[in-house]
């Protein structure tokens, strides 16, 4: 079967892509992005008629997705799996691709483009190699950036960028990440500090905060197989989502941007109580379903919803220590918002394997879950069942002989020759760079971890009561 190429376009993008100039720098050019902002993008340059919007996408780690891309002339597919029949779309909105591994100098090039007047970031959590508040100085990729190479590291990327510019830059971390913008001006504030120059456009960069919402789960040549009996010609790089999509963006920009709101984006003042619903509702469930349902042996999050126990457990989460942690944003109905959770999780059509929602746990416990936590126990109340999710993923590392973390080692480390269940959890509540002193502290955290710990590793009930 032939492939997907400008000349062989059995279903044409919605915008041609041979008009569009480049306008944006993405940075973690993975499945996520390409299909959810380069989709939204896509829309607003569909609906606006403007066409200042292509994006250059960057990969950092590896040449595989401009493999993918390269013969297929930037395009690829979505290939949405909802309750209905599939239905595949084909988006051209990525211009242009490159590998930062292979050529660094190029990306810092084209950030410091002056037709780039946008960069937007899905680099995970680990990508952006913080410790606690600030930028990870001792990081030994941030320290040969600082040291002159040209960069390799996110940070440093855009604040070499950024030194060759006369014209500030707006910066969308798309990250699940506690305010995100601000936390990224931090982290480069942070890098520009230890070179010991600021140049004079950082003071005008914006950094707005953002919150996204689209399960993507992993490719499999399954999908790769549907995606080409619906189109007629093979895509190498089609990606896989549910139908529902959301991007909330502060509105806060310097200078001229995509018209994202009429490609389905939000545009709002504070997106703070979106942001707080989703990593705690939405993220902190999924994680919990994850640890859970991997440990009863589960492959996919939708069989992990179907198991009663713990559907209820997640619904326990969210109503009964999540939601009196939140403010709801206007329009958001929080019970709505939980029900809703749970119907996507459940969807069958897009198997969101366990192992890969289990991933990076030592970055992803403290801004999914231990939030609320702390908030629980500033309320007086006992955080019964997020204290049971953080249980899980504490077995699930024990239990886990490769534990796919970028503290793996150190976990690992930890738990050596432990496997008393008040032990795993001193030992884990000692990690500093997941824990903090007050959670340490807590007396009441750590017995209610003690007490789920020790159900699971006997492999009884996880009910808490």
């Amino acid at each position: 079967m032939s492939r997907l190429s400008l000349t062989n376009l059995p279903v044409a993008p919605a915008v041609d892509p041979r008009a569009l100039s480049i306008g944006i720098v993405h940075l973690g050019l993975g499945a996520f992005h390409r299909a959810h902002q380069a989709v939204v993008t896509e829309r607003a340059a569909v609906a606006s008629a403007d066409t200042r919007w292509g994006i250059t996408g960057v990969s950092q780690r590896s040449g595989k997705v401009r493999d993918q891309l390269a013969p297929q002339d930037g395009l690829y597919s979505v290939l949405e799996r909802g309750l209905g029949d599939p239905s595949v779309q084909v988006i051209g909105s990525i211009r242009e691709v490159l590998t930062a591994p292979e050529d660094p100098d190029a990306v810092v090039t084209r950030i410091a483009d002056p037709a780039v007047s946008v960069v937007t970031l899905t680099v995970t959590e680990k990508g952006y190699r913080a410790a606690g508040h600030g930028l990870d100085l001792g990081d030994p990729e941030i320290q040969a950036d600082l040291t002159g190479r040209p960069p390799r590291t996110v940070v440093g990327q855009l604040a070499a960028g950024m030194a060759r510019r006369d014209e500030p830059l707006t910066i969308v971390s798309c990250d699940n990440l506690v305010a995100n913008g601000p936390f990224l001006r931090k982290l480069v504030t942070d890098y520009f500090e230890a070179l010991g120059k600021v140049p004079e456009v950082f003071e005008a960069t914006r950094f707005p905060a953002s919150m996204v919402d689209r399960i993507v789960p992993a490719t499999t040549d399954a999908d790769r197989d549907e995606a080409a009996r619906l189109l007629g010609v093979r895509d190498e790089a089609v990606v896989v989502a549910e139908p529902f999509l959301q991007w909330v963006i502060e509105d806060d920009f310097a200078g001229d941007r995509p018209a994202w709101e009429r490609g389905g984006a939000v545009l709002t003042g504070d997106v703070a109580p979106w942001e707080q619903a989703k990593l705690r509702m939405l993220n902190a469930t999924h994680s919990m379903l994850a640890y859970l349902g991997a440990l009863r042996g589960y492959e996919t999050i939708a069989e992990a919803v179907r198991d009663d126990e713990l559907s209820a457990l997640a619904r326990q989460l969210m109503a009964e220590d999540v939601v009196p942690t939140l403010k709801a944003p206007d329009g958001l109905d929080l019970t709505e918002y939980g029900a809703s959770v749970l119907e996507r999780f459940a969807n069958p059509a897009l198997k969101h394997r366990t192992t890969q929602v289990a991933m990076d746990g030592s970055v992803k416990l403290p801004v999914r879950m231990l939030g609320t936590v702390r908030d629980r126990l500033a309320a007086g109340a006992e955080p019964r069942v997020v204290s049971l999710a953080v249980a899980a993923w504490m077995v699930y590392v024990l239990k886990t002989p490769i534990v796919d973390d970028p503290q793996s080692d150190r976990l690992k480390a930890a738990l050596a020759g432990i496997s008393e269940p008040a032990a795993v959890v001193d030992a884990l509540l000692g990690v500093d760079s997941v824990f903090t002193p007050d959670l340490r502290d807590s007396t009441v955290f750590r017995e209610l971890l003690v007490e789920h710990v020790s159900s699971l590793t006997a492999g009884s009930s996880t009910s808490v009561g």
